[in-house]
């Protein structure tokens, strides 16, 4: 225990030392409950429907607030690998509490120790996912170019953000006219 004490705090130390503190500034919110399968459906079908929108083919993965994947779905002629890169786009977003762009940006701006870093994939396409403050879960997407991996993501974060349209209930009757 004492031992896994000191790789946590050597861990906190690495990140301090190696990436920008625009990409260490990590989204103060807390864990919510943990996204549901058919909310996850939804988000993933809005990411994919902005890239068939696109003519991009893309993989999505939506996973919980741990990073276990919750939902996952692709387009036809999606390349095999982005299978695996959504899915830690997504592991990153959730356990890192940051979208994955803030890495690619310090790897951009001459940090490669970011490479370094033990799960962290520094490619944008992954976005935390929150729902009244809390981060539930988190979306990665690839197949695309990093940058449209990124659309879809956030068409598919936006998505949880849309409440549904309200039912229209009938007009109450109206009371009989009395004579």
């Amino acid at each position: 225990m004492k031992n896994h004490a000191w790789m946590i705090v050597g861990f906190s130390v690495l990140i301090s030392l190696l990436v920008p503190r625009q990409a260490r500034a990590q989204l103060p919110n807390g864990y919510g409950q943990a996204i549901g399968v058919e909310t996850a459906r939804k988000i993933a079908a809005a990411a994919v429907a902005e890239g068939k929108k696109n003519g991009w083919n893309v993989a999505v993965a939506i996973v919980d607030g741990d990073g276990e994947l919750v939902f996952f779905e692709r387009i036809d002629s999606t390349q095999a690998g982005s299978i695996v890169v959504s899915q830690e786009k997504a592991r990153t977003a959730a356990r890192f509490k940051r979208p994955t762009k803030a890495f690619e940006d310090a790897l951009v701006g001459g940090r490669q120790a970011i490479l370094g870093l033990p799960g962290v994939v520094p490619i944008e396409g992954g976005l935390p996912l929150l729902v009244d403050g809390k981060i539930i879960g988190a979306i990665g997407v690839s197949g695309a170019t990093s940058q449209q991996d990124g659309v879809c993501a956030q068409a598919g974060a936006d998505s949880l953000g849309k409440p549904p349209a309200p039912a229209t209930a009938p007009a109450p009757p109206k009371p009989p006219v009395k004579k």
